[in-house]
């Protein structure tokens, strides 16, 4: 391999963690969304995992069945945040166009 080669991968690589940081700071800003119960209950996640939002009909509100309303609660924010890994894995994979990142990044 040639110098120039060389210098030639070591500005590609350097682009590329450059665009991974930047992604980085974008996922913030991206989000998801999930139902559970046919919309009843309704989770929202940003693309760093966290949970934004929980909203709950208050339709579905049944003091004699908590568990019923926590199930549907575990189920939205389980997708919710499924969705969210799927948004981040997505993204990334425009960066590095499908190379497989060492353990940690993604």
């Amino acid at each position: 391999m040639g110098f120039g080669n060389m210098q030639k991968l070591m500005k590609q690589a350097q682009k590329m963690q450059a665009d991974m940081a930047k992604l980085q700071e974008d996922l913030v800003d991206m989000t998801v969304e999930a139902a559970a119960g046919g919309g009843m209950v309704q989770a929202v996640a940003n693309g760093k995992q966290d949970i934004l939002s929980i909203k709950i009909n208050p339709e579905i509100v049944d003091p004699e069945d908590v568990e019923m309303l926590e199930d549907m609660v575990l189920a939205a924010v389980k997708e919710a945040l499924r969705l969210s890994q799927e948004l981040a894995a997505g993204e990334m994979q425009k960066i590095t166009g499908g190379m497989k990142m060492p353990g940690g990044m993604f």
